[in-house]
């Protein structure tokens, strides 16, 4: 039995990558399950284990709100600003951690890479930092 079997329109929901949103649509003959708006205008559609259609994450990262304990999340601030050039470098080296827009740490190769394109080229430097170690 899938984690979101049961769902239906109109869910709470909580994702790693965007932060709390609603079902919106839920699909009934295709590979997603449903379609989830997020408050911030981000619309991802997941399938039945909550594995987002974004990215390259093969774990779950949509959950019903209530369910979520995020006390072992990373959502520290950043410490120190990188400069681009340390940051290219520690992307060469996959040692770049980036921060998504739910204000969680992840592994940079792990994201769409038009979204740390577009960081940078923002010169949001501050959403990087040097891998933390576990």
């Amino acid at each position: 039995m899938a984690y979101f079997d049961k769902v239906s329109k109109g869910d709470k929901v909580y994702g790693l990558v965007f932060g709390p949103g609603k079902v919106s649509e839920v699909f009934k003959d295709s590979y997603y399950k449903m379609m989830v708006t997020f408050k911030n205008g981000h619309e991802v559609p997941y399938d039945e284990d909550g594995i987002p259609g974004w990215g390259r994450f093969k774990q779950q990262t949509l959950f019903y709100k209530n369910d979520i304990d995020l006390t072992k999340v990373d959502f520290s601030p950043v410490t120190k600003v990188l400069t681009p050039k340390k940051i290219i470098k520690l992307r060469e080296k996959e040692k770049l951690e980036v921060r998504l827009p739910s204000g969680i740490w992840t592994d940079c190769s792990k994201c769409v890479n038009d979204y740390v394109e577009e960081m940078l080229e923002l010169e949001n430097y501050h959403l990087f930092r040097k891998q933390q170690k576990s």
